[in-house]
Order: structure tokens, then C-alpha cells, then sequence
């Protein structure tokens, strides 16, 4: 492992705290930046997430995704983790925190909507960071993209009805902009440049890929300590406001996160999956997408409601529950004999 990758939770905790605090002292910057968005897409966060995962699609080998349909196991687990298990968990931690366990500190109507954006994280898939932790996990790249790519076509039809059914609405408005306009951005546009890439470097030697693979991973991970660092900056002051709050959010999430892992590694355990399948498939139901999360939020219930600031919190969680899973993947990786 090179520098960045050995002190990864160190340059995400600074990360975070240079966010908070230029997002408290240079507010209008960061007004500026979120203002640069289509269809709820925030461009400079889209930048910085195709940094992250271009280096990760030029290890695709295409020769080798054929090979997926041998062992379908561990899609079979993401598909009955995502879409099974995950939605329905998330909605009824949400019920259980803030309508009996903290129903004394928060009053009804907010109660409502932190359970709405909470069940919004539990409905939408991670997709683009995946990639990411799969790098981290030494996980299979070409069954992550086929991992990555089912769920996204799944989500497109199974999103709007779960989401409708568990937050007790009969019309539910999904940006369907937001959601194809993310899938463009964080999976296409990259593996297509990733897929070019390693067509001209082949041509050259098979030796290329793996030298210019190296030297641009570690724009992988700067890509997520900026993307750290502007995610913080614009919730900055919301977390200095209502830091009770956002610690009252952020304990049914952690529970959450750390259960579905759990399941997800039992799961892979019973099935028996290699670790290269096994890590990918359980971060992939851990984590969420949440910048759809978030967007639609957003359109459902207002930028300053509290199903917006529940899936801001999703994203505050994540990356460092996300960090400390992959260190637990890492670690119960079996050992050469």
C-alpha cells in the first residue's frame, strides 16, 4: 500500500475538519459551488468522483466479465441484501429511533421526514463509490461492474414504488434526470474513458496498463479527500446548528450500516464466495448512493427539511463507517498457506 492509502482514515479526518472549517469561514464559495449543478448533480462533486474511479475502470479486463455468470452467488447476495433486506431494515430502525426511542427530544412532523430521508438512503444503492472500496478490499473489478451495473438498472424501475410504499405516499416524484444523469456521469462516461484507455496502453504492452494504473491511483484517493472536503464545507453550518440532531440521525445509521454489513458477511460466508467477491458484494449493500438520496429529498420535501438533513447525515456517516469496514474486510482476509 503507497502513503495515501496506509494513512487513508488520517487524510479523511482532515479532510473532514478542513471542510467544516472553510465551509464556516468561506460560506459564499461554497454557496457558489453547490449553486453548479443539473438536475440536482453537483458538476464539481461529479468531477471528483469520476477522479476517483477512473484509475479503477482501466483494471476492467472485458475478456474476463463472461466469467461472472460462473459464480453468480455474490450478485445473488448484493440483489437480495439491496433490494430485500436493506430497504425495509433502514425504514424500520427509523420508526424505532424516532417514534418510541428519541420521540421525547423530537416532535412528530420532524420526526416524519428524518424517517423519510433515512428511508431514502435504505432505497438507493451505492454506485459510484463501490468502486472505490473495492479497490481498497482487492476485490474483482470486472464483478464489481456487473455488481454496480444490475443494481443501477434495478434501481431505475424497483426505486420510485419501494420508496412509495415506505414512506405512505401514493405519488412519489423521482428526478429521473438525477438518476440517469448520475449513472452517465459516475459510471459510463468513466468506464468508456477507462475502456479507451486501456485499449491504447494494450497496444502498446500489457506491462503499460499496470505501470500507468500505478501512477495515477493516487488521484483515487485524492478525488475522495476532496469530495470529503466539499461535502463538509456545505453542511458546515447545519453541523455546527444542530449537532444534537445530527447525532440523534446519525445512531439508527450506524446501526444500520454495521447490521447490514454483518448480514452481507454471513451471507457471503454461508455461500462460501471467494474474498475478491465476498468484500465488493458486502460494502456495495453497506454503503448508498446518496447523492440521488439526497436530490430527492430535496425535491420531495425542500432543501431545509429534515429528510434533507437526514440524508446529509448519510453522508457524513458513510465514509468513515465505510473506512472502518474495509479495514474489517482486510483483516479477515484469509492468509496464504
Amino acid at each position: 500500500m503507497g502513503l495515501f492509502e496506509r494513512f487513508l482514515t488520517l487524510w479523511v479526518a482532515l479532510g473532514m475538519g478542513v471542510g467544516v472549517i472553510l465551509g464556516l469561514v468561506l460560506p459564499g464559495l461554497f454557496h457558489t459551488i453547490a449553486a453548479l449543478e443539473i438536475a440536482h448533480v453537483n458538476l464539481v462533486v461529479a468531477v471528483l468522483i469520476w477522479v476517483m474511479i477512473y484509475p479503477m475502470m482501466i483494471q476492467i479486463d472485458w475478456a474476463a466479465i463472461k466469467d461472472v455468470g460462473k459464480k453468480p452467488q455474490g450478485l445473488a447476495l448484493t440483489l437480495v441484501v439491496n433490494w430485500l433486506i436493506k430497504p425495509f431494515t433502514m425504514a424500520a430502525l427509523g420508526v424505532l429511533f424516532f417514534q418510541y426511542l428519541f420521540a421525547p427530544w423530537v416532535d412528530a412532523p420532524s420526526a416524519s421526514e428524518y424517517i423519510a430521508g433515512m428511508i431514502l438512503l435504505g432505497v438507493a444503492p451505492c454506485t459510484a463509490m463501490v468502486f472505490v472500496w473495492s479497490q481498497l478490499v482487492k476485490g474483482d473489478a470486472n464483478y464489481t461492474l456487473v455488481q454496480v451495473s444490475i443494481n443501477d438498472l434495478i434501481m431505475v424501475v424497483a426505486f420510485a414504488p419501494i420508496a412509495a410504499f415506505l414512506l405512505g405516499v401514493t405519488h412519489i416524484t423521482v428526478p429521473w434526470e438525477t438518476l440517469l444523469l448520475s449513472t452517465v456521469l459516475y459510471v459510463v462516461l468513466p468506464l468508456a474513458a477507462g475502456m479507451a484507455t486501456r485499449y491504447l496502453l494494450q497496444q502498446r504492452s500489457q506491462h503499460a496498463v499496470t505501470v500507468f494504473v500505478a501512477r495515477i491511483k493516487p488521484w483515487s484517493i485524492t478525488g475522495l479527500i476532496a469530495t470529503v472536503v466539499l461535502l463538509f464545507g456545505f453542511q458546515a453550518g447545519t453541523m455546527v446548528a444542530k449537532p444534537l440532531v445530527i447525532a440523534m440521525i446519525a445512531v439508527p445509521l450506524l446501526v444500520q450500516s454495521y447490521g447490514i454489513f454483518f448480514i452481507s458477511w454471513w451471507g457471503a460466508r454461508w455461500l462460501k464466495l471467494p474474498h475478491n467477491v465476498a468484500g465488493p458484494a458486502c460494502l456495495i449493500g453497506t454503503s448508498n448512493f446518496f447523492e440521488l438520496a439526497v436530490a430527492v429529498a430535496i425535491s420531495l420535501f425542500g432543501l431545509n427539511s429534515g429528510a434533507a438533513l437526514a440524508t446529509v447525515v448519510g453522508v457524513l456517516v458513510e465514509v468513515p463507517v465505510m473506512l472502518s469496514l474495509v479495514a474489517m474486510v482486510n483483516a479477515w482476509t484469509p492468509k496464504p498457506t
